[in-house]
């Protein structure tokens, strides 16, 4: 089933006032049990960046793994963890992010992408943007180049789009635009 026909929306569930009032919260989960939603979101992204070279897919903690994963194994190429500060064992690069409320901390072990990789960020939300950038930095700190980026789920009317083209012309691929 292409990107076109299946109705990644129908798996998108809204879930009013959380997670405070006034909040509408888009649950993607229930496409990841779903077998032919999972199945249509991993062909749908890996699809659109086959033939280009990808030989690591960056996927922040915790839903960037779920789906990135599997796009990695789709795509015949490595998978690395974006993981928050002291989940990862060995030496890493660090790359701090503006919140709504302040900042975080994402985290790559240093030997995980290196010059020669091409990354594909992938992640299950987009809203501000600040995730994705992060996730870039860190790859760019490890001397990789990124490729691209795509998302289930894009929250338009945050502008992810125009915070990522602040540093980086690569497509932005999304399955759902919620404008």
């Amino acid at each position: 089933m292409s990107e076109q026909t299946f109705d990644f929306e129908s798996r998108i569930v809204d879930i009013p006032d959380y997670p405070e009032p006034g909040v509408v919260f888009k649950d993607v989960t229930p496409l990841f049990d779903d077998p032919e939603g999972l199945r249509a979101a991993v062909d749908a992204i890996a699809g659109r960046f086959e033939g280009r070279g990808v030989t690591k897919v960056l996927g922040a903690e915790a839903r960037g793994f779920l789906i990135g994963a599997p796009v990695a194994y789709r795509l015949g190429c490595g998978f690395v963890p974006a993981r928050k500060p002291g989940k990862l064992p060995r030496a890493v690069y660090r790359q701090s992010y503006e919140l709504e409320y302040g900042t975080d901390e994402l985290q790559v072990h240093r030997d995980s992408m290196g010059p020669g990789d091409r990354v594909l960020v992938v992640d299950d939300l987009v809203a501000t943007g600040g995730t994705a950038v992060a996730q870039a930095r860190l790859a760019e700190q490890t001397g990789a180049e990124v490729v691209g980026f795509a998302f289930i789920l894009e929250l338009g009317f945050l502008s992810p789009r125009e915070v990522i083209a602040r540093d980086y012309d690569q497509e932005v691929f999304s399955l759902v635009t919620v404008r």
